[in-house]
């Protein structure tokens, strides 16, 4: 397939012949190179895959047939680049699901389920990027190149040059075809922007130019997941709710639930820690979800009607790259989405930190106080993920066998552990303060400090433990 050049009119070329590539084509990389076009003439995106025509899970995005969730942050920073894409989601009919009254869910305890606070859309990943892919290739500053691979930097410890590429097979744009798996070619470029995903080799090729590689945090807990699509056969999860979903802590490790999808159907989800992993065969995916607090998933998984194989997914370890502390690196190269900082994903949040990469990435260039270089720009995407990070790492930290250089304690640890552990106690009886407080953290909307505020500090530190719901909450409060 040749290089996409299509049409989204705004932009006027800047006449200097600038020219930027992003490696990746998936949600990050394809909104960097949108934030790019307003700054270069030329933005080639770089993708291994073939890019499909349609909303298809890519070999290259192994966990596209697993859950995903588009968080309120998400939505308002898609929005803020893409202005109109809720309406467009929504049209495409992603499920919008209310927070917390539609779902039941479990967190420690049943969450009451009172009148909505924030949102997340639970459509299919490969729907998602497919939209988001449709606005941003319309621009004609940006191109694509498919079957592609990206193997390597050109340039010098002082600056990147361009990108060293290996076609994968078949057509690249560049006229010919055929399998050429060994060809070899050079793409030149003013900036290089790494948005190939959590296996980014790039520490590698910056060291082999002399540079030095970022310093990796890490935190695994073994997590892997197992997913599968349904068809309710009865009568819409038992509930006028959307989904269930169960939580994991230290004391009970299983997660997963129940999630809608555009289409009607369902996506399951199981997931254990290391030595826990839920099987994909019929018979196990079924029995794992047994061992869910509640047998609501199992339950509703007996009469539902399979529609896909069960996929398993085990690489969840958070990782970060510290491309933000100084160090020997040239300039004219960036590192965003998980290339930068990966979470695991039971908690939901790397769709949302690609947006909010984005929105950092196109702030920081636009800044008319300080000049964009490579560091200053670099750790404003940084600073974009930092918040997730403490949320996912700092929870994984908690778990039972978490392995890492980034496990260990911290000495102001313990009493901030203490305080939030009353945070969540509080949590899912509390539809007043403590559970908007909680949920807008979550879903990166609010900063951290907002759990420190006076108001929320009295709650936790003195107010009373409201008992959540003894059984799960099939009916919502809000309901007449």
């Amino acid at each position: 397939m040749a290089d996409h050049a299509r049409k989204e009119g705004g932009r006027r070329p800047h006449g200097d012949g600038r020219h930027a590539v992003v490696i990746g084509g998936s949600l990050a990389g394809l909104l960097a190179a949108h934030v790019l076009a307003g700054h270069a003439d030329r933005v080639t995106v770089v993708e291994r895959d073939r890019i499909p025509d349609g909303p298809e899970p890519r070999p290259g995005v192994p966990q596209s047939r697993h859950a995903h969730v588009l968080l309120e942050s998400g939505r308002l920073a898609l929005d803020s680049l893409l202005p109109g894409f809720t309406a467009e989601l929504r049209a495409a009919g992603a499920p919008r699901v209310g927070m917390p009254e539609d779902m039941v869910a479990w967190s420690g305890g049943w969450i009451r389920r009172t009148a909505p606070t924030t949102h997340i859309h639970t459509g299919s990943r490969a729907q998602l990027e497919h939209l988001v892919r449709r606005r941003v290739l319309a621009d004609p500053a940006i191109r694509t190149v498919e079957s592609t691979e990206a193997v390597g930097l050109t340039g010098d410890a002082l600056r990147v040059r361009g990108v060293l590429l290996r076609e994968r097979g078949g057509t690249n744009g560049t006229g010919g075809g055929g399998a050429s798996g060994h060809r070899q070619r050079t793409l030149a470029a003013d900036l290089v922007v790494d948005a190939s995903g959590r296996g980014s080799r790039a520490p590698r090729w910056l060291a082999a130019l002399g540079a030095e590689p970022p310093q990796e945090e890490s935190i695994d807990t073994g997590q892997a997941y197992a997913s599968r699509v349904y068809r309710d056969a009865g009568a819409h999860l038992g509930t006028e709710a959307l989904a269930y979903w169960f939580y994991p802590n230290p004391s009970q490790t299983y997660a997963g639930g129940v999630l809608p999808l555009e289409d009607g159907s369902h996506l399951v989800a199981l997931a254990g820690l290391r030595g826990q992993e839920p099987p994909t065969d019929d018979a196990g995916f079924t029995a794992f979800a047994a061992r869910l607090p509640h047998p609501l998933v199992h339950e509703w998984l007996r009469t539902a009607e399979p529609r896909t194989p069960a996929y398993g997914f085990r690489s969840t370890a958070n990782l970060r790259r510290r491309y933000d502390r100084p160090g020997r690196r040239p300039a004219g190269f960036l590192a965003t989405g998980d290339a930068l900082c990966t979470f695991n994903p039971i908690y939901g949040q790397g769709m949302s930190v690609a947006a909010m990469s984005a929105v950092a990435l196109r702030d920081a260039l636009a800044c008319p106080r300080r000049r964009p270089t490579t560091l200053r720009v670099q750790r404003a995407l940084f600073d974009a993920s930092r918040q997730a990070w403490d949320i996912s790492a700092g929870a994984d930290r908690a778990m039972p066998g978490a392995v890492g250089n980034a496990v260990s304690s911290r000495a102001a640890d313990g009493p901030v552990g203490w305080y939030l552990d009353r945070v969540q106690r509080r949590y899912a009886g509390d539809p007043l303060l403590v559970g908007p407080v909680f949920r807008s953290v979550l879903t990166l909307t609010t900063p951290l400090s907002a759990l420190f505020a006076p108001r929320m500090a009295r709650a936790v530190l003195f107010g009373p433990v409201v008992r959540p719901p003894a059984a799960p909450p099939m009916r919502a409060e809000t309901a007449g």
